[in-house]
């Protein structure tokens, strides 16, 4: 379905570079909702799953909440916020650093990797949805993403 449809758009774009901001954010936004479907019987939200899956990893090193929050997708995430719901949960344990006290480590539990196992039969299913493009599109797609972040990478 086209971007116009989805959105019940009736006029033009102003530009090219319009439909396809639209598109991004309008497909991103989907994907978004797909992939909170997919988590919400595990209770667990998207960026829950996104450090759970980071600390797996690095799995069995235990790693800082810093590391933690610059691999995260969502960089506005508060990955403290989301590994204290993640402790409450049992899926992940704090240590204190024997290098620096300051600093906490995190790790993955048993229940934690267990949980992902079976989530990631379930993203298997999602992901194989998605073979309706070629992995050549698959790849032409992310590599058009990564020139497109480049352009803004000086700011």
């Amino acid at each position: 379905m086209s971007i116009e449809k989805a959105i019940s758009q009736t006029k033009n774009f102003k530009s090219p570079y319009q439909r396809m901001v639209v598109n991004l954010l309008y497909t991103s936004s989907w994907m978004n909702l797909k992939q909170i479907q997919l988590l919400r019987p595990y209770n667990l939200s998207v960026s829950q799953y996104n450090v759970l899956r980071i600390l797996r990893g690095a799995y069995p090193t235990p790693v800082s909440t810093s590391y933690i929050a610059e691999r995260m997708i969502d960089r506005t995430s508060n990955a403290s916020r989301i590994v204290d719901r993640l402790l409450r949960k049992e899926l992940v344990i704090k240590e204190p650093s024997a290098v620096d006290r300051r600093i906490v480590n995190i790790l993955i539990t048993e229940k934690g990797l267990d949980l992902l196992a079976k989530i990631d039969v379930e993203q298997d299913h999602f992901e194989a949805r998605l073979h309706s493009l070629t992995e050549e599109k698959a790849n032409l797609l992310s590599d058009l993403l990564d020139e497109l972040r480049a352009c803004f990478q000086e700011e």
